[in-house]
């Protein structure tokens, strides 16, 4: 196990990252603790206002992440000092991604159903960190020899490729297939040649006038997430929480005519 460790997290220089994805799913998984404790109105925690100003979490997590980035870039790869910078990166970044929706909304979409993308790119993010913490490199890189990688045309070419590639799935409306594409260069030629979904990009352009392609696309993503919805709903609900209920919006009474 100790040879496992330092051949492959400490030699290489992961420890830092490996620090920084452990700050980084503690900091989301306590702020979530936190909040769902609030919004059940137990335990010692309240939100943080000043005056009228409600201060959300993404304000110290930004401030948090500035100072780690900038600590990292100041510190050298394997001391003492990037490994501090990588923790409190990774708080600051867990704080911010868990507000992801209200930074994407510019909303308070918090214990809403678009508050679910925030648990979705925390999620994805483990993943793609995981992933490279296991030996998989962006953009492919790993597959390639040392004397591919001293070889700049190959090199370029093996980047370009699984970037199109990771494009055009994100095109097709994607994403979780691009971005795991960037680590995995299958992942993204798979989602590269499939049909795209409903509403995206490539299928407003490419499939205007191909009625049949519509119809396979739409009954394709159909059965995907009649399939996947539930499960993927049932797992955000475990770990972020349950969304408020939504309300329905009351139709305006019709005003009477006035008398003519």
């Amino acid at each position: 196990m100790s040879d496992w460790w330092y051949r492959n997290i400490v030699e290489p220089g992961k420890l830092p990252l490996l620090l920084a994805l452990v700050a980084f799913v503690g900091s989301f998984l306590v702020t979530r603790t936190i909040t769902r404790l609030i919004r059940a109105g137990k335990g010692p925690f309240r939100n943080i206002s000043t005056g009228d100003v409600h201060i959300h979490h993404v304000v110290p997590g930004i401030f948090l992440m500035l100072v780690g980035g900038f600590w990292a870039v100041a510190a050298g790869r394997h001391s003492f000092g990037s490994m501090c910078a990588a923790v409190i990166f990774g708080l600051g970044a867990g704080l911010v991604l868990d507000e992801f929706a209200l930074i994407l909304h510019l909303d308070d979409v918090y214990w809403s159903e678009q508050g679910r993308k925030s648990v979705e790119v925390v999620v994805l993010t483990t993943a793609l960190v995981v992933l490279i913490l296991t030996g998989f490199s962006p953009f492919g890189v790993n597959e390639l020899s040392p004397d591919e990688r001293h070889d700049r045309v190959a090199f370029a070419l093996n980047i370009t490729l699984n970037c199109g590639f990771a494009v055009i799935a994100l095109a097709k409306g994607k994403l979780r297939v691009a971005l795991i594409g960037m680590v995995v260069p299958f992942v993204a030629l798979v989602g590269a040649v499939r049909l795209a979904r409903p509403g995206s990009a490539w299928a407003r352009r490419f499939y205007r006038n191909r009625p049949r392609a519509r119809a396979r696309a739409g009954l394709r993503a159909f059965r995907h997430d009649r399939r996947w919805a539930g499960p993927r709903r049932t797992f955000q609900d475990l770990i972020g929480g349950k969304p408020d209920p939504a309300v329905p919006e009351r139709p305006e009474p019709e005003r009477p005519p006035r008398p003519r």
